[in-house]
């Protein structure tokens, strides 16, 4: 894992962390992170498994998590005020918020999926991700259209096929188990605050199904559903109204 940052980090500034999907580059926050960098400390993970320039290996959700708390501790004093992530890395920030001596203040989930998936439907997940994996490598003409379509901006397309030219297929097969494993919701304290994201396309259904499961055990979870929107859609390709909806959110708690 590689932590990339903008601007200079000092005791009593606050910290953003951004955390990017699956099969994302980490620069897929670009536009949102340059935002957030005129007041925010702004930290954006390249995870395991997704690393451009050297191979890693994404091992499960919750050891990424630990990775992530240990760096906290180590350059922020145990505290993310505001942790946000996009699929995967949304369901790594969910854990990481309920870890021990880990200080969050706002945890902004986009299409996240906090269940377990069936296993005839997680073996079709599985196939998706490996016939991703294998026609990015090859650069499938067909395979990089729909990534352009789904989730990936034109001007990330090298970072992208960087990622994928060093992905192995043990990251890949543990992608899929561990996002799509079981997920234990807990109750966090009442002073975090959880924006939860989502679309109403192809799997969003999921994230629907897990925000109303996190605000039931959260209540103060405020949930945002976005008509017609993919998989974090909104934050990729039309990064202002996210900005504008998280903004909007923090605000009106900061105000309260």
């Amino acid at each position: 894992m590689i932590f990339h940052t903008l601007g200079e980090y000092e005791e009593g500034r606050k910290v953003i962390m951004l955390l990017h999907g699956e099969f994302m580059p980490w620069q897929i926050w670009e536009d949102i992170a340059i935002h957030f960098a005129d007041k925010y400390f702004v930290v954006v993970p390249e995870l395991d498994g997704h690393t451009q320039n050297k191979e890693s290996t994404f091992q499960s959700v919750e050891d990424e998590a630990l990775k992530i708390k240990e760096y906290a501790a180590e350059k922020l004093n145990g505290k993310i005020d505001i942790l946000c992530g996009m699929a995967m890395g949304g369901r790594i920030a969910a854990t990481l918020a309920g870890m021990p001596k880990i200080s969050v203040d706002y945890l902004i989930l986009d299409s996240v999926h906090l269940q377990k998936v069936p296993a005839l439907l997680l073996g079709v997940m599985r196939m998706n991700y490996r016939n991703l994996v294998k026609g990015s490598k090859n650069r499938d003409g067909k395979v990089l259209a729909s990534c352009a379509k789904d989730f990936l901006p034109d001007r990330y397309l090298g970072e992208y096929l960087q990622m994928m030219d060093l992905i192995k297929e043990n990251s890949v097969n543990n992608i899929s188990d561990s996002v799509f494993s079981d997920f234990y919701y807990q109750a966090y304290s009442q002073k975090l605050n959880i924006l939860f994201i989502h679309g109403t396309k192809g799997n969003e259904s999921i994230s629907k199904k897990c925000a109303q499961k996190m605000k039931e055990i959260n209540p103060q979870t405020e949930i945002r559903c976005f008509d017609g929107y993919g998989q974090s859609q909104m934050a990729i390709f039309e990064s202002a109204k996210w900005i504008q909806e998280v903004e909007s959110f923090i605000e009106g708690h900061t105000s309260s």
